[in-house]
């Protein structure tokens, strides 16, 4: 298990873990972090993520990408 900031682009990662505060858990998980689901990061900028969660496109924060936990190599 990995933050999803050590993700590599392009890789389908399956969220493990989405940990912080329970109301960032929730703004994630509102947004389509959940535990169970895949995520692919798109590409990066300055340690911020675009990434595709849910059939959507969503910027992240690098903050907010430390709190989700991926495990890697799935697809």
């Amino acid at each position: 298990m990995m933050p999803l900031t050590l993700a590599g682009i392009g890789e389908e990662n399956m969220i493990r873990k989405v940990g912080g505060k329970p109301e960032i858990r929730a703004h994630l998980e509102n947004l389509g972090f959940v535990s169970g689901s895949t995520v692919t990061v798109i590409s990066t900028m300055g340690g911020n993520l675009i990434v595709n969660v849910k059939e959507s496109r969503v910027a992240v924060s690098k903050e907010m990408a430390g709190k989700i936990m991926v495990e890697t190599g799935i697809g």
